[in-house]
């Protein structure tokens, strides 16, 4: 029988125990908004930086471009949350880097990328959808920019809440095409460019997933499925170490010139294969060390490819930050390139234009809040990516990095803002379906390949399904929804704004 004492000590664990509930409720609330306060002392410097910048005694005029680089450092933040994942997670699918590393490897690179290579998509963002030219007024087209920004970051805020992996891209570029209806009319939008981008948008997973699939068959044939797997992995893999180092470099110094140091032609080709020649050599070490050891397995082969998939991950990231940027910083470049009393005329991106120098600090806000929204609210869709459209093994996630990354790269090359989470997600489902063709069709005894008789039963073809279909209509409709919602959604804005400012 309790006694009085023994209920008392009872009651208190009670108490202890509900007490230590709340402390763990507060600690973690604590986190939630450890995280909102720092985006919010990011996005006062954003503004703050843009008012250190004015020059003009137009009070209309500077507070559009404070509130411009304030939502642009917003609209950042979210691409940092939203979109970053896509290329980080197939490194933490496969489980070769934990998920603290690849977003702190994913926003030193992004940063990078986006201060070093990505004025030509920003110009093309701010300029060749909707052009000063085309709107009325100079404040006009101020006002359709601000909306088109903010409509985007909103609906991206959205859909990072709900865990849809929707286009950056897609967005910015719905609410440019929404804004400037609203502003200006249909004829104010340039559709060609509009066009060109969206061709694109089709292409560039197509072309993710093929690039994807055809490094996956590669490594299959000449790799994982070669006799001496470790020494066809110590002969191949610092050849394409190598290979991506040389392209890595020329892209570089050709992208760079505004920035770094504008090299000729040849000094670039010179750069390029010596920059090759050193990865090669460097991982040809690294890979003959590791080998040493190892015995003749498809796992001791799975290891070696941990360092080529950190590798083309930060390669993935740059190659974002290179394109993604404009995503952010688009509008507000437009913004303040139509301050500026030598704001060149511009023709499309491919009749050769010279594009107009996009001030550091624009694409400082960006390049920021692209990494401080991946480091503080980018884990949730990591897992999307990652894990939930394919199982990824370190040489599947290899080839989906390896085939992303030379689909952005290219891309960013000719200025055009494709969606880096098509291209992604696109290079995961080409390597699995890829990997469901190979099964479906041949079978590994003893390490070799043999062809597989024909299933006849349908339940049988089902279970050898290895790509989660339901994920590609979830995704596919989220950026069905996306630039339609976003350029309604920016039209609405624009009018309200317009209301508020004509009282």
């Amino acid at each position: 029988m309790l006694t009085n004492r023994d209920l008392k000590a009872k009651d208190l664990d009670k108490d202890l125990d509900r007490l230590g509930f709340v402390g763990e409720a507060a600690e973690a609330m604590g986190r939630r908004l450890t995280g909102t306060g720092l985006a919010v002392i990011f996005l006062g410097l954003c503004a703050a930086v843009a008012a250190s910048q004015i020059v003009s005694g137009d009070m209309s005029n500077a507070l559009i471009l404070v509130a411009a680089s304030a939502i642009a450092g917003y609209m950042a933040l979210n691409i940092g949350a939203n979109d970053v994942a896509n290329n980080v997670a197939p490194a933490v699918g496969a489980r070769v880097i934990s998920l603290t590393g690849a977003l702190v490897l994913a926003a030193i690179c992004e940063s990078a990328g986006a201060l070093l290579g990505g004025a030509d998509v920003v110009s093309t963002v701010s300029s060749q959808i909707l052009s000063p030219d085309d709107v009325r007024h100079n404040f006009t087209f101020m006002q359709a920019m601000l909306t088109a920004m903010a409509a985007a970051a909103l609906w991206i805020n959205f859909a990072t809440l709900v865990g849809a992996p929707v286009s950056t891209t897609h967005s910015i570029v719905g609410g440019v095409v929404g804004a400037g209806v609203a502003a200006s009319g249909f004829a104010a939008i340039n559709w060609t460019t509009v066009s060109t981008i969206a061709l694109t948008w089709v292409a560039s997973p197509v072309l993710g997933g093929l690039i994807a699939a055809a490094f996956m068959a590669f490594i299959n044939s000449r790799v994982v499925y070669a006799a001496d797997r470790l020494a066809a992995a110590r002969f191949w893999l610092p050849i394409l170490l190598g290979l991506l180092g040389g392209v890595f470099a020329a892209y570089v110094s050709k992208k760079t010139g505004d920035r770094l140091l504008d090299l000729p032609d040849w000094l670039s080709i010179g750069l390029a294969v010596l920059t090759g020649l050193v990865v090669w050599r460097i991982y040809l070490h690294v890979v003959r060390k590791q080998t040493v050891t190892q015995e003749n397995t498809a796992r001791a082969v799975r290891q070696l490819f941990a360092i080529p998939l950190m590798v083309t991950a930060g390669l993935l990231s740059f190659a974002h930050g290179a394109n993604d940027v404009a995503n952010a910083v688009g509008p507000l470049a437009a913004i303040v390139l139509s301050q500026s009393s030598d704001f060149p005329d511009l023709v499309f991106w491919y009749m050769g234009a010279l594009n107009p120098v996009i001030p550091l600090w624009v694409s400082a806000v960006g390049a920021f809040g692209i990494s401080a929204g991946l480091l503080l609210f980018g884990r949730r869709l990591v897992m999307v990516v990652g894990k939930k459209i394919t199982k990824l093994s370190p040489v599947r996630a290899f080839c989906v990095t390896l085939g992303a990354a030379t689909t952005v790269l290219m891309a960013s090359a000719l200025g055009m803002p494709v969606s880096s989470t098509h291209i992604a997600v696109g290079a995961v489902f080409g390597v699995g379906f890829y990997r469901e063709w190979h099964r479906n069709r041949y079978v590994t005894e003893n390490g070799r390949i043999k062809p597989r008789k024909m299933m006849r039963n349908r339940e049988e073809r089902r279970r050898r399904l290895l790509v989660r279909r339901a994920n590609l209509l979830t995704i596919v409709a989220a950026w069905v929804v996306t630039v339609p919602a976003t350029a309604l959604f920016a039209a609405a804005l624009f009018h309200l704004l317009s209301l508020i400012f004509a009282l």
